[in-house]
């Protein structure tokens, strides 16, 4: 590449197929990513630890080996709920200040062994709950970036890092996407391991990440899942236009004008593949189902924390964990039944659709005055399906922040999702263009 083309903002395929060539030296990309973040981070705050000196020992241990994987010589966040062996872990929490792990989360490993280059821990909201961590967003600093992913997703929206890895209990990874303008991706659930990721509810929790593109994204997941389909999504896109389930979902008064807009952008950039779709019944009010299963899960997760460290904990997570508590074995049964006959039908929703359509966020990202990370109405029960989801940016609200759309796939049909996302993102951008 010419030295005059700035690398920082390269998407991350983009990338990956320029270091894959030899066109372009990891140390060199690093380095991009370094200089920028030495412009932004005092403004954007989304890092909780750099890896500065060893990012680029490992760059040049790369440039000088073989191409090792799918994300040779990417530099790479990782949000801090995830251990690392080589950084301090704090889960958000003073709690876990200057705590080492001995062992990297399964989901840093692999993405280690397909040769990305961690560049830095990112900031999470307290223990990945509700409560606002330091990161602002990075396309106005008065709001919001989203949580409980803020410093991953801030981070690549603002060209810091090309790829980032997220987790999701209720809509950490689609809200913050959707917040900061950038593609997020959330897999089937128990696609990718969860062994050394802080936990909060087995039941829902699940690893993803963020890029800037739907590629980005689909290569992130490949190293993730073992999964090659995913790696190029215009590869595996159908040859016909995937057939879209549009679902307003039973929330949509909720949404907001800015939303109301972008929605219907949609559908005139995408009229003729589809129809709408309204849920079953049995999948049309799971909202609180999720919210009570994150409850009582996580005031059992957190049990150490809220019987030995009680008072360093935020007023809100304490009364989550406290509501949590009051929440029985008995109910909890229950609602996982419920959630496992929910996904036995969520099949059907794709009897006639590839993909679904739906709302990522009541409108644009909140100001930071308001003391919110936003409300996941619109991703509570995607998450408590275990559906693999992928937010879409391709517009702006009246305030100028980004506002988007998500996709939903069929259980495990990830590379579907991302085939189909391909095809939905262009055409959305495309139409957004010539409005």
């Amino acid at each position: 590449m010419k030295a005059t083309t700035p690398l920082h903002p390269l998407d991350a395929w983009q990338a990956a197929a320029l270091l894959a060539r030899r066109e372009l030296k990891a140390v060199d990309l690093v380095r991009a990513c370094l200089d920028r973040i030495t412009e932004r981070e005092p403004q954007v705050r989304a890092f909780v630890q750099l890896n500065a000196d060893a990012a680029l020992t490992h760059a040049r241990q790369l440039d000088a080996g073989p191409v090792r994987g799918l994300l040779h010589g990417l530099p790479l966040g990782v949000k801090d709920l995830l251990d690392t062996h080589d950084l301090p872990t704090a889960y958000g929490s003073p709690i876990y200040a200057q705590h080492q792990p001995l062992a990297d989360a399964a989901a840093v490993a692999l993405c280690r062994e397909a040769g990305a280059v961690l560049l830095g821990k990112t900031v999470t909201t307290e223990l990945a709950n509700m409560s606002p961590g330091v990161t602002r967003n990075p396309h106005n600093l008065a709001h919001t970036p989203g949580g409980s992913s803020s410093g991953s997703a801030a981070a690549v929206a603002d060209c810091m890092l090309p790829l980032a890895l997220g987790t999701q209990t209720a809509g950490s990874l689609i809200r913050p996407a959707a917040f900061c303008g950038i593609v997020g991706f959330k897999p089937s659930h128990n696609r990718v391991p969860k062994a050394g990721v802080k936990s909060l509810s087995e039941t829902l929790d699940t690893i993803g990440g963020f890029g800037r593109s739907v590629r980005d994204v689909g290569l992130l997941g490949a190293a993730l899942t073992g999964d090659a389909r995913m790696a190029d999504p215009a590869t595996y896109a159908q040859t016909s236009a995937p057939r879209i389930g549009f679902c307003q979902t039973p929330d949509w008064n909720q949404a907001d004008g800015d939303t109301q807009q972008v929605w219907a952008q949609a559908e005139k950039a995408l009229h003729g593949f589809g129809a709408a779709l309204e849920l079953p019944q049995g999948l049309n009010h799971l909202v609180q189902v999720q919210k009570d299963i994150q409850a009582f899960e996580t005031a059992r997760s957190l049990s150490h924390e809220r019987l030995q460290h009680h008072s360093q904990l935020s007023s809100p997570l304490q009364a989550l964990l406290a509501y949590g508590l009051t929440i029985s074995g008995q109910a909890h049964a229950g609602n996982l039944q419920t959630t496992a006959n929910a996904r036995s039908q969520a099949a059907t929703l794709f009897s006639h659709f590839d993909v679904l359509l739906s709302p990522s966020s009541i409108g644009e990202a909140p100001p930071l005055a308001l003391g919110t990370t936003g409300d996941p109405l619109f991703y509570r029960t995607w998450t408590l399906l275990g559906l693999p989801c992928i937010h879409l940016t391709f517009a702006h609200g009246r305030n100028g922040l980004p506002v988007g759309l998500q996709l939903v796939g069929a259980y495990g049909d990830d590379h579907r999702l991302l085939a189909a996302a391909h095809w939905v993102h262009a055409r959305l951008t495309e139409h957004q263009l010539t409005r």
